[in-house]
Formats: C-alpha cells, structure tokens, sequence
C-alpha cells in the first residue's frame, strides 16, 4: 500500500547511476546463461541495437563477457503503490517518478502504478495525474485497489471511504485515467460487483477479484463475467475451507485467471506459493511486490491515508489493529526468493515475474522475453541470483557490476 508524504524512518534514497559511455551503442552480451520463452540457453549471446533486441550483430557491436551470469527479461510489476519513500497515491510528479526509478534500480523495468481506497474525486484527480506519466512512457498504465472492496477483507484501507462498486462510480475512474487505466480490484459479491466486472471488460480494462468476502459460487459468477486476475491470492479473502471453499478454490481451478502472488516471506508460507504454482502452474502466476513507500527507503512510521503504518525489519503494518500495509518487497528480492527459498525453476520464476505479467497488459509483443525485436529490458543476474545489472530500453539503469 501507499503512504502519504511525511514518511519518518531511515532514509537510503535511490542512487542514481551514471550511463556508460556507450549506452545505446550496438553491445553483444555474450556467455550468460539465457532464459528465453524455449528454455535456457547456456552460454548464450544477445545482441542489443538502440533500444531493441536484434538477431544479427552490427559490425561497430562492442562485446561484453557475463559468463558466469544469468540474463532474465526486465521484471514487470502489475501491483505497486510505491517506493524510495514515494508514494503513487498522494505524491507529486516527481515524487512517483522517485518510486518509478527506485523500482528500477531493482529490475522491475515496466511498473503499473496502484493507488488505494480514497474520495471518488480525489482518486479521479489522482488519476489525472498518473495518466501524464503513462502517456509519457514512465508507468504501464494505472491499477485501482479500492474503493470498491469488502469492509469484511479492507486489509490497510479506510474502511470509511469504501463504497460498493457501482459501474457509474468504476466508469468515472476509468474515464479520468483516459485510456492508461489497466485494472481495477472489486469485490464482486456487492451490489454492482458483475455489472461493473462487465463494463470493465467492455472497455479493455482487468478486473481483478479481491479484497472479497465472496463464497465459491459468487466468484465463479465474476470469472464468468469477466474477471481475469486474482489480486494477491490467499491475502484479504477467506481461508480455503473443505466444506467451504471459498474464493481461493475458485481462482486457482479456473484456467481465465492470473493469480497475483506475494513472495516477501511475509505474506505467504512456502507451502501456500508452492500450491499455487502446483495448482495453477507456472503459466498462471504474476509475482508482484505490493510495494509501499518504504520499499528501497528504510524502516520508520509512514502515513496510508488517515491510517499510520509502522514498518519495522521491511514489514509494514497498520499501528492500529496490526494489519499487513503493503510490503517493501522489490521484484529482484521476490526472483532471489523464489529460485533459491522456494526452490521454483529459474524459467517458471521469468514466466511469472516477467512474461505472464506482460501478456496480461497486452504488451507481450514489447516485452517480457529476450527475443529478437523487443525492446531491451533485462536483468543481470550473479550465480546467487543477486543482481547485478539493469537495462531499460537498451540503456543501463545500473551498469553491470562484475567484479
């Protein structure tokens, strides 16, 4: 989640990386383990032109050696309110940019910007101001978590600003984002829950199943209708019961659904990550962060909306009641945990931090793999899987360190 400006703890802003010299120029990345959409390919070879990947290699191409290392797709989060003690929901400009580039630094090279339960017009405004940075080509677009969920699963929202998901209310959202909205997270039990699924999908836009109380029955009605995406499955919704199975059953058995997972350590025990993958498969998993200001910025007390959150050894939780507030998970973090923790294959890890996220924003034909024609967003990886790189747009965010 997000908090509002005025975060105290122990401040580490981003550090900013110089470009090399040759940014931009033709580079041939050679000898790294190279994860494509085939498999991996040892000792591999990619061949970076401005701001794409190429299949042939320019006669001018300077080659640099990573053998020993991991080349991975630059990360793509659907689900982030912010970080570098910025927050997408109540900063400035420069602010979200601060997050936007804090993010980056940690691989996540396409970020999709969540704001959180708020006033209809304040959150209208909001996305005004978001959409700037969307057209601009800083976000991927905008995702709203809230108003529209269950008092019963609010989780870190204020529970005095939610309000049932009328399609009139959903559409003004949408409108004021002009064209850069890309999901909304409703809890589609109440009243205008599957009309507003319905306009959603009518107008090209996710909508995600969340901060639900729905049982088992409702949530197929909402697949049906239209949803695609389960905002950070087994969070902020009923437990899986045998008798009762709820909404979880219902999400992970169903093909049309993209299951949001938060691998921090925190917000799942292995075994839940472990059945999700089982269960879903690879193919149906988006990691994301969830991330709040404090994420790349430090522990301390942060405000999330009139409700105070102490983050405290990178957890953060609501001062009042004790209630997860979000994570300062970054997505290299989530990729190290995965592969090394979870003990989860290195391909399955790029399918859902990298390539199942891109396809759901329906840029899989820009992003999301190293193939010949993308633009070059990748991440350099060590043997420990610690990063050491970042690309955007064939120029590196953080130059590779290889020593």
């Amino acid at each position: 989640m997000a908090p509002t400006s005025g975060a105290r703890g122990t401040a580490r802003p981003a550090t900013t990386h110089q470009q090399p010299a040759t940014a931009n120029a033709p580079l041939i990345l050679s000898g790294a383990n190279l994860v494509l959409p085939t498999g991996t390919v040892k000792n591999g070879r990619l061949i970076i032109d401005g701001t794409r990947i190429t299949g042939a290699a320019p006669e001018n191409a300077q080659v640099l050696d990573l053998t020993g290392h991991w080349l991975v797709p630059g990360f793509v989060d659907i689900h982030n309110h912010g970080g570098g003690g910025a927050s997408f929901t109540s900063g400035t400009p420069e602010d979200v940019l601060n997050g936007i580039h804090t993010h980056r630094l940690h691989g996540t090279t396409t970020l999709v910007a969540s704001t959180v339960t708020g006033d209809m017009d304040f959150l209208a405004q909001r996305a005004g101001l978001l959409s700037e940075l969307a057209e601009q080509g800083d976000l991927a677009g905008i995702h709203f978590e809230g108003p529209f969920i269950s008092p019963c699963r609010k989780g870190a929202h204020s529970e005095a600003l939610l309000r049932d998901p009328d399609p009139a209310d959903v559409r003004k959202l949408v409108d004021a984002a002009r064209g850069t909205a890309k999901m909304v997270t409703l809890a589609t039990e109440l009243p205008g829950g599957l009309d507003s699924v319905r306009l959603l999908v009518e107008h090209g836009v996710i909508a995600a199943i969340g901060h639900t109380d729905a049982s088992y029955e409702q949530t197929v009605e909402a697949i049906d209708a239209g949803a695609t995406v389960a905002t950070h499955l087994f969070n902020a919704m009923p437990p899986l019961g045998h008798r009762d199975p709820g909404p979880i059953a219902a999400l992970l058995e169903d093909e049309r659904i993209t299951v949001e997972l938060i691998n921090d350590g925190t917000h799942l025990h292995p075994a839940a990550l472990e059945l999700a993958f089982h269960h879903a498969g690879a193919e149906r998993v988006a990691l994301i962060t969830d991330a709040m200001d404090a994420a790349g910025f430090g522990d301390g007390r942060y405000m999330l909306g009139p409700l105070e959150v102490e983050v405290s050894e990178g957890v953060a939780r609501l001062v009042e009641g004790g209630s997860i507030a979000g994570s300062t998970l970054t997505l290299d973090r989530a990729f190290k945990r995965s592969v090394t923790v979870d003990r989860l294959p290195v391909e399955d890890v790029v399918a859902a931090i990298s390539a199942n996220p891109a396809r759901l924003l329906g840029s899989y034909d820009e992003i999301g793999s190293l193939e010949p024609g993308k633009y070059a967003d990748l991440v350099l990886l060590d043997s420990a899987f610690d990063l050491k790189g970042v690309m955007r747009r064939g120029t590196w965010v953080v130059e590779p360190q290889l020593g």
